[in-house]
C-alpha cells in the first residue's frame, strides 16, 4: 500500500479536521493518540503510528506502563512527544481521580474503584494508597504512602493514620494494587484491615473499607466482611 501524508487524505479522514466536525467521542484511540503524537515519521504518517504503538504495548493501558525512558526508546517518538503522551494519560488519570462533586462521595465500593482502578490498577509495581474523607464520605485528597515491592504486613499503623489527622479527615479508605492482575485478598492484606480498623477507632479516624485492586477488577474488604468483623 502507498505511503500517504496525513495531509495528503481526504480532509474529512484526517483525525484534527474529525474532531472538528464529528466531535472527540467519534473518533477511534489510534486517531485521538495521532492527534497528540502530530507528526509521524518517514515511511509511516502519524495516524499508522499510533495504530502500531496501541499495537505493540497492548493498548492504551500498556502505554500507561511505560515509563518516560522506555518511550523516549520508541520509534517515532523521542523526548517531546513521550512526554506529551505521559502527560495526556495522567491528566486522563486525574480526570478519573477528580470527577464532579456527585462522584467524589463514597457511597459504595464501587465509587471508591471508579477513582482507584485508573490510578493503580495497570501499575506494574504495588502501590499502597490512602483516600481521606470528610464526615460526608467524599473524598478530599488522596496520597500514595508506598510504591515497589509491598509486603502489606509491614506497613507502618502509625504512617497510615498521620495523613488524616494532619488533615483532620473523618474516614480514609486504604487500597492497593495486585500487579498480577489478581485482586483476591491475602491473608496478610486481612491481618492489616483488621489492624487498621482497631487503631481507626483509638484515633477516632473510620476505616471505610480496604480495597484490592486488579487490572479492571476489585475487592472490598468491608463487602465480604474481611477484617471488619467488630
Amino acid at each position: 500500500m502507498p505511503y500517504i501524508t496525513v495531509k495528503e487524505m481526504p480532509e474529512e479522514e484526517r483525525p484534527r479536521e474529525r474532531l472538528a466536525h464529528v466531535g472527540p467521542q467519534a473518533l477511534s484511540t489510534s486517531e485521538l493518540l495521532a492527534i497528540i503524537l502530530r507528526t509521524g515519521v518517514k515511511g509511516e504518517n502519524v495516524v499508522a503510528l499510533a495504530s502500531g504503538l496501541l499495537a505493540t504495548h497492548g493498548g492504551l493501558a500498556g502505554i500507561s506502563r511505560l515509563e518516560l525512558a522506555q518511550l523516549e526508546q520508541t520509534r517515532g517518538l523521542g523526548p517531546a512527544k513521550a512526554a506529551q503522551l505521559l502527560a495526556a494519560l495522567e491528566l486522563g488519570r486525574r480526570l478519573m481521580a477528580e470527577a464532579p462533586e456527585e462522584r467524589f462521595q463514597i457511597r459504595a465500593p464501587q465509587d471508591a474503584a471508579n477513582i482507584l482502578i485508573p490510578l493503580i490498577g495497570h501499575q506494574e509495581q504495588e502501590h499502597f494508597v490512602v483516600l481521606y474523607l470528610d464526615t460526608r464520605n467524599r473524598v478530599t485528597d488522596r496520597e500514595v504512602l508506598y510504591k515497589g515491592s509491598l509486603n502489606t504486613s509491614l506497613v507502618r499503623i502509625a504512617e497510615v493514620f498521620r495523613g488524616a489527622i494532619r488533615r483532620n479527615c473523618a474516614a480514609i479508605i486504604v487500597a492497593h494494587n495486585h500487579p498480577s492482575g489478581d485482586p483476591g485478598p491475602s491473608p496478610e492484606d486481612i491481618s492489616l484491615t483488621r489492624r487498621l480498623v482497631e487503631a481507626g477507632k483509638l484515633v477516632e479516624v473510620d476505616v471505610l473499607d480496604h480495597v484490592v485492586v486488579g487490572q479492571n477488577r476489585f475487592v472490598s474488604l468491608r463487602e465480604r466482611g474481611l477484617g471488619f468483623e467488630n
